[in-house]
């Protein structure tokens, strides 16, 4: 029995060497990566079902109700029919599901990607491209193959949602999750805010009833709000009356649901109520043949097939695809932290974009355009009660049955009631713009990122502004770090505390020691500022005599001084005068200041022959406060060591204090470190600096004056 003992722990001992794995250590393994891959796996074994179903099933109906006509709405944001916006309001549902790990957002059409999506499509597939030469007739959709070019635009918004999909896969097993911190809050919400003013220009035609081109590219939408204003003679009144009557109605019920949340079970389903109702005016009145209305017409029953995109027109889409894949993870991620930080659980930003990108490349096989989170669809099922996932789900299978069985009836639907139900979806989007003063208020950097996003992504299109958004807003980086703000520090009183002495009373300097700080690193971008900085801040004093026992010219000495570009002030006695520095050569002295006023100045070289020096500078050490600096480049490495050895030159000793270690390691591998300049300059805090440096002036800087001299 003993020696089956033996034998097992040598077994044991074996499989835990290093390079032989045990098979329950790969087990592990495998199964922490399929929870991680499929976090469905983690949760729904254990789906508390009597305390959660009711509340997903009420939810997922809620949004599922909502989900309908916006992904009917926003397919004519996205240039292609109607039915696809059902795609893709299905099929991504059904895949976030098991793979998202947020309970709480709702998946599908957006209004911001599918513009952007529509954008590509119109520019890849221009009306241009599809005109019928034997039409006759003043009207524009007669002179266009409409058949063709929705062909064709939807295989443009297929291929970008599958490179969108793959680009999202990618950056999600590469870690990449981070690259959405570039897309910073004042960026997103300047951006949305333009991509907003888009949305609703585009929806002006639908609205009016009036056929024009739809832009796309520099300058897009005034062209399009020209475009519009030129045929606004050609208004069909009863387009414009409906839909004017529906944003009417859809903007009540959207401030009574905001008023009355607390005390209704579920918010009023106004959409869903629009397109009811709109649909069944349009097909009791025929306002399709008697009035001209353009409706959504054929929806067609069922799925489709499986298709694979078409690779052909990949080149021309790389760029708008990782837009698209940056701004959809950027509108996911953000709500979904929120939500977990309101409900207490967390969300995993990687896992978050494979499983976005694995909507989008998955669905797009079956003819779906790229979709994100739906700020209003995801409220709408956080309030309704929604506990986990399966409120989302529920949701797609609702969408499935009128897709499966009812797509028919919304044929009638009149394009009018979708471009009220877009408007009214985009009126908290339109608040953004209280930013505004409040950015004013607090920062204006930021402020700037806002209007520049905004601005630029009105004029230039969403794929262009956005680009300047960001390469602004990595801009105002540079910027902050290349102008850091500096000061001089000063002791607190019974304290460890060393704080700016021209904003702190309390805060004293010490004797003959300048305390240096500002709060940036130093590179190559901001080396000669600092540099600047520091001399500007730290004022020589010299001791100024008239005794004529002591023949200590100084012409030559402030010209060394000046040669350095240091600033300095000159003292005699108890009383103060001061010396401009001029160019080199010609050094003005002004006589004893009295009353505040100045007297008579003396320029010529006799009178720089007649001043003596007393022992030299009442500042011999200056300190430089290092605990802001994260890192310093080679540029900065040199900059430091040549003020080291320039004031060294002067007598006055500079040391470091409060340097990290990764900084100090960094300096070790600049080679920054020689015998004359050791690491003895080196102080863990400002404390420590300015201890040593007050034992350590014990030398006279009279001989160190001479030797110069």
């Amino acid at each position: 029995m003993s020696g089956k003992i033996r034998c097992l722990n040598t077994l044991k001992s074996k499989l835990h060497r290093p390079g032989i794995l045990c098979p329950c250590f790969l087990f592990e393994k495998a199964k922490s990566a399929a929870l991680s891959f499929m976090p469905i796996l983690s949760w729904l074994p254990s789906y508390p079902v009597r305390k959660y179903l009711f509340s997903d099933v009420v939810s997922g109906l809620s949004t599922g109700v909502v989900q309908l006509p916006q992904g009917l709405a926003y397919a004519m944001l996205a240039a292609v029919p109607p039915v696809y916006g059902l795609y893709s309001s299905f099929y991504p549902v059904l895949l976030y599901t098991f793979f998202g790990t947020s309970r709480h957002i709702s998946v599908g059409t957006f209004a911001v990607i599918s513009l952007m999506i529509g954008g590509v499509a119109v520019r890849e597939a221009p009306d241009s491209m599809y005109m019928n030469i034997n039409a006759t007739g003043s009207n524009a959709s007669d002179a266009i193959n409409v058949e063709l070019r929705d062909k064709s635009r939807v295989q443009v918004a297929v291929m970008v949602t599958t490179l969108a999909g793959l680009i999202q896969i990618v950056l999600g097993l590469l870690r990449f999750g981070f690259v959405a911190i570039y897309l910073t809050e004042p960026l997103v919400r300047g951006f949305t805010t333009a991509a907003s003013m888009h949305v609703v220009i585009s929806q002006l035609k639908y609205l009016l009833g009036v056929e024009t081109q739809r832009y796309s590219g520099f300058l897009s939408a005034i062209y399009s709000v020209k475009a519009v204003l030129s045929r606004i003679t050609s208004t069909n009144i009863a387009t414009f009356l409906l839909g004017l009557g529906c944003i009417i109605f859809l903007y009540v019920i959207k401030v009574l649901n905001e008023r009355f949340k607390k005390k209704l079970p579920i918010p009023i389903p106004g959409e869903i109520i629009v397109v009811i109702v709109s649909t069944s005016i349009s097909y009791g009145l025929s306002l399709s043949k008697e009035y001209k209305v353009h409706v959504v017409g054929n929806i067609p029953t069922g799925l489709r097939p499986p298709a694979a995109p078409n690779i052909s027109l990949l080149p021309n889409l790389v760029t708008d695809s990782f837009a698209i894949a940056i701004v959809g993870f950027s509108m996911d991620v953000s709500l979904a932290k929120i939500f977990a930080l309101k409900h207490g659980y967390s969300v995993d930003g990687n896992q978050e974009l494979i499983a976005l990108g694995l909507c989008n490349f998955i669905s797009s096989f079956f003819q779906t355009f790229a979709v994100t989170c739906s700020m209003s669809r995801s409220l709408v099922q956080e309030s309704t009660g929604g506990k986990t996932q399966i409120a989302g789900l529920l949701a797609s299978l609702l969408v499935l049955v009128v897709v499966v069985a009812i797509g028919f009836v919304f044929e009638p639907l009149p394009q009018t009631a979708l471009a009220a139900i877009i408007m009214v979806n985009l009126i908290g989007m339109f608040k953004q713009f209280r930013d505004i003063p409040s950015l004013w208020r607090t920062s204006k950097i930021e402020l700037a990122i806002w209007v520049i996003a905004f601005i630029a992504s009105v004029l230039l299109g969403l794929d262009y502004g956005l680009l300047v958004a960001v390469t602004f807003a990595i801009l105002t980086v540079i910027y902050r770090t290349q102008s850091p703000k500096s000061s001089i520090l000063g002791h607190v009183a019974n304290t460890g505390l060393y704080c700016d002495v021209d904003e702190y009373e309390e805060a004293a300097e010490y004797e003959g020691i300048k305390i240096f700080h500002s709060n940036s690193s130093i590179y190559f971008a901001n080396s000669d500022l600092y540099v600047n900085s520091l001399k500007e801040k730290v004022v020589l004093c010299l001791y100024v005599s008239r005794d004529k026992q002591k023949p200590l010219l100084w012409g030559k000495y402030v010209k060394h001084l000046l040669s350095l570009g240091l600033n300095w002030l000159s003292l005699r006695g108890d009383e103060a005068v001061t010396h401009e520095v001029l160019p080199q050569g010609h050094v003005a002295v002004a006589e004893d200041q009295k009353n505040g006023q100045f007297g008579d100045r003396h320029g010529d070289s006799a009178s720089e022959e007649a001043v003596f020096l007393e022992p030299f500078s009442t500042v011999h050490s200056i300190i430089l406060d290092w605990t802001s600096a994260t890192f310093i480049d080679s540029v900065g490495a040199k900059a430091i060591r040549q003020v080291i050895k320039e004031y060294a030159t002067v007598d006055v000793r500079v040391v470091i204090a409060g340097c990290n270690r990764n900084l100090l390691a960094e300096l070790d591998t600049l080679k920054f470190f020689t015998k004359d300049l050791t690491t003895d300059i080196l102080f863990p805090t400002v404390h420590d600096a300015v201890l040593h440096c007050q034992h350590s002036n014990s030398h006279p800087s009279v001989a160190a004056v001479s030797d110069m001299t």
